[in-house]
């Protein structure tokens, strides 16, 4: 079975006051992004989807894409400020020209999910199986190829509408790892950072 890896990292991060965007603030030494991207590039898909919008993160990732083990694939989002949704279905288009199985979708925002959420979620069995951490629902989480049909096409919700409206088809997994996104400075600072980002990507 062929799983894709996507980490979506499209997104304008409105509230980040920092100087920089979020995913290109500086965290133990690297960009939010890289931490994100490599987690998911060490999980062993067959490929990794980067779902990207708002800003080139081309300076935080560029490392980690070289590094790769496996192909990573910039998928540019040009309607990224719709919301969510549309980030995901430009994931789901990617995966059905390059057939695979499944995704296992997951936030460039989230750089202490680490890798063994991401492969413990894409090997899992189920149509939708979501990471649990300490008892909360929190990306990653495994969309089987039967399912991407419901997703939706508009607004701010992506998998999470799947898991409301069909909950039947919704399995959990515990999973290691923090789950905090990284939305606001404070978010940053608790996680260990600076705020201070790459100039240069501006």
């Amino acid at each position: 079975m062929s799983v894709a890896g996507v980490v979506l990292a499209a997104g304008g991060g409105s509230r980040f006051s920092g100087d920089t965007h979020k995913l290109l603030a500086q965290l133990r030494g690297r960009p939010v992004i890289a931490w994100s991207l490599e987690a998911a590039v060490a999980a062993g898909f067959s490929e990794v989807l980067l779902v990207t919008g708002a800003v080139d993160v081309g300076t935080g990732t560029a490392d980690v894409i070289q590094d790769s083990p496996v192909p990573v694939r910039e998928i540019h989002n040009p309607e990224w400020a719709s919301g969510q949704a549309s980030s995901l279905q430009a994931a789901v288009r990617a995966a059905v020209a390059a057939g695979h199985s499944a995704i296992v979708v997951g936030l460039g925002d989230q750089p202490d999910v680490g890798p063994s959420a991401w492969r413990a979620v894409g090997a899992s069995h189920g149509s939708i199986v979501t990471a649990t951490f300490g008892g909360d629902r929190r990306p990653p989480v495994k969309l089987d190829r039967s399912v991407w049909q419901l997703l939706p096409t508009t607004g701010d919700d992506g998998a999470r509408f799947l898991m409301r409206d069909y909950p039947g088809l919704v399995s959990e997994l515990p999973c290691p790892g923090d789950p905090l996104d990284i939305d606001t400075q404070h978010d940053l600072l608790s996680a260990g950072g600076t705020g201070r980002g790459d100039r240069a990507a501006h």
